[in-house]
């Protein structure tokens, strides 16, 4: 695991040093750098694999190729067995990233198909005086890039790019506008003008003239598979298994997130089964509203039942909302861009990395197997629209096809929609663009271009759909947005401002390809959320842990935001602060405070719009 950097162009290692600089975080264990006059390279490693002899920048057999990259490969022992069949020759002792660059010179841009893993690489071909950068199926591992006069400037994170001398940063109205809908950026924008990610699945060869980009990978959620639900179930148990076995393979000790969901204890619990010794586990428990007793709530009882189940080593983090807010800047400053979707990670982290530096998670579950209220509505809203439309009045279904969904509430979004679920998607976002006329001021609305709206992008990503089935079609919208541009990214950039590598075993390609293949009529049952996933984990886990209400690994923010955060809102939300930079319309935002605090309880729909303001603004105070 490292952080990775650099740029075409005349050596200047000053530079290369200074953008290296800015991600020590990702690899606080060592730094390598490589200059010929035609490209610069640095890694920062977090030694994790071949501790001894996998230091970066690594090269072939005549040193006409090299890389440097950020991520794990699982089956890397598998491909340098084949490798080595085939000829190759190895100076490393079982370095994964000699792998990757091998595997690179047999294949060449056919070799991602073959990668199990997380991966942000950069591959430089001497030869052909050509740059392959490439990201993962996921888009697990960030990497950014700009081109500037006719060079090309990659990094990890947008900072380091930030670093070098000839890029002139400056804000993309465009992808800030969105920001408000979504609580993130928007790939391939970033918050800087002429800085774009590069997305999942997606690789790109610089050639000293043009960035040329290919898709290879991308998620199919057609249900395809014929399989029976058993049948289903059984190579789904053998396919997380598998994964999570994977992932437990390293030259340090690895622990587990263990939050009490269904996720991450079904992880834990494959993992101690594995890996039959005691492992240690970490959850976060929170303080209450300002004034009252801490009580553990249930995540932390079921997190304490499956420790005590397999015997781990279990460690809690005990988060009060002061600590938040003296960590806001930090955590901001780990995305570079605007953010306001879940930090819990970042606090978690900090504890894990005092004992580890790897951690197994839950993540990709949510967005696999269907969880959250889009997912829950995607049946029941499809069919419900369905008889509508046909000029029925629908009936709630006794069998629960709409089970936990009333029927005012299926009205209500019908009514708004006419049934169409890219227009339910926009309908629960938390700000819609004729808000934001309202939310920004005049003189930003004038930097947009004239059709900027957030509807069309939605639109575009339904447009661009694999599904026809209902809840596969919601999956499929999270796994392309939600998961890649907020969930991954929280994961990542939170985890590795405190030197931590996480890895799922939800986000193993195999399993993903497969769930992906299953009718939604496995993943959401009579309204009950990964049903064939908890009727896996009966092997491994208590009822009262798989069949419990999800809480969510998130922070209380919008508890905290009643009381504990108001003085801090009123103050960093302020007109004079908002009018220092033009974007914010100080005239909205007091509207908006003085009607949530008129009653936090009652008004509490508005939370996250403030959280996402407070995010905003201590994003300009750092950048702008």
């Amino acid at each position: 695991m490292c952080g990775i950097c650099g740029f075409s162009g005349d050596r200047n290692q000053d530079v290369l040093r200074q953008m290296g600089d800015t991600i020590i975080h990702r690899g606080p264990d060592e730094s390598g750098f490589y200059s010929d006059g035609m490209i610069n390279l640095c890694s920062r490693r977090l030694s994790i694999v071949d501790l001894q002899t996998g230091s970066q920048p690594i090269h072939n057999e005549d040193k006409s190729l090299w890389i440097v990259w950020n991520g794990e490969l699982y089956n890397h022992k598998e491909l340098r067995a084949n490798l080595i069949a085939k000829g190759h020759q190895f100076y490393t002792s079982h370095s994964d990233t000699e792998v990757i660059l091998h595997m690179y010179e047999e294949y060449k841009t056919d070799f991602f198909k073959y990668l199990n893993g997380m991966f942000a690489i950069a591959i430089w071909n001497k030869s052909k005086q050509e740059l392959l950068l490439a990201r993962d199926r996921m888009g697990v591992k960030p990497l950014y890039y700009a081109i500037v006069d006719n060079e090309i400037i990659f990094a990890s994170e947008i900072k380091a790019i930030l670093k070098y001398p000839k890029y002139q940063a400056r804000i993309d109205p465009e992808a800030i506008y969105h920001y408000f809908s979504f609580k993130n950026i928007v790939p391939p924008r970033t918050a800087f003008q002429g800085v774009s990610a590069l997305l999942p699945g997606h690789y790109g060869i610089w050639n000293g003239t043009e960035f040329l980009k290919t898709q290879y990978w991308k998620i199919d959620f057609r249900s395809r598979s014929r399989d029976t639900i058993l049948e289903a179930q059984e190579k789904i148990r053998e396919l997380i298994v598998d994964a999570t076995l994977a992932r437990i393979s390293a030259d340090v000790d690895v622990g587990s997130f263990l939050s009490g969901g269904l996720d991450s204890s079904l992880v834990t619990a494959i993992m101690a089964k594995g890996k039959n010794i005691a492992i240690k586990t970490f959850s976060l428990c929170y303080e209450s509203r300002a004034g009252s007793i801490y009580k553990k709530d249930l995540d932390e009882i079921c997190a304490q039942k499956v420790s005590q189940l397999y015997g781990t080593q279990h460690y809690e983090y005990l988060l009060r909302p002061q600590e938040v807010l003296d960590c806001t800047e930090d955590i901001v400053r780990s995305f570079d861009q605007p953010f306001s979707g879940v930090t819990s990670t970042y606090f978690i982290s900090k504890l894990i990395r005092k004992h580890l530096k790897v951690a197994l998670s839950g993540d990709g579950a949510d967005e696999l197997f269907g969880s959250y209220l889009a997912h829950r509505l995607a049946i029941p809203f499809h069919n419900y629209a369905r008889e509508r439309i046909g000029g029925q009045i629908p009936i709630l279904d006794k069998s629960g096809v709409y089970a936990s969904i009333s029927a005012d509430y299926l009205e209500r979004m019908y009514c708004k929609t006419n049934g169409d679920p890219a227009l339910l998607s926009y309908q629960l976002l938390q700000i819609r663009d004729n808000r934001k006329k309202s939310l920004l001021t005049s003189c930003f609305q004038q930097q947009l271009p004239s059709a900027c709206n957030t509807l069309d992008l939605i639109r575009k990503r339904y447009e661009s759909k694999t599904a026809s089935d209902p809840l596969n079609m919601a999956l499929e919208y999270d796994w392309n947005g939600l998961l890649a541009n907020q969930v991954l990214p929280f994961v990542d950039f939170l985890s590795m401002a405190n030197s931590l590598e996480v890895r799922s075993p939800f986000l193993d390609y195999r399993l993903v390809e497969y769930v992906a293949s299953l009718p939604g009529t496995y993943k959401i049952h009579s309204g009950i959320t990964k049903h064939i996933l908890k009727e896996v984990a009966r092997e491994f886990l208590p009822d009262e842990v798989i069949d419990r209400p999800k809480e969510g690994f998130v922070l209380p923010v919008y508890d905290w935001l009643k009381s504990d955060f108001r003085e801090y809102t009123y103050d960093i939300l302020c007109d004079s602060a908002l009018k220092r930079y033009g974007i914010l319309e100080p005239t909205f935002v007091q509207g908006l405070l003085k009607f949530y605090y008129q009653d936090p309880d009652k008004n509490v729909g508005v939370s996250s719009l403030i959280w996402s303001l407070i995010m905003f603004q201590i994003w300009c105070n750092i950048y702008m």
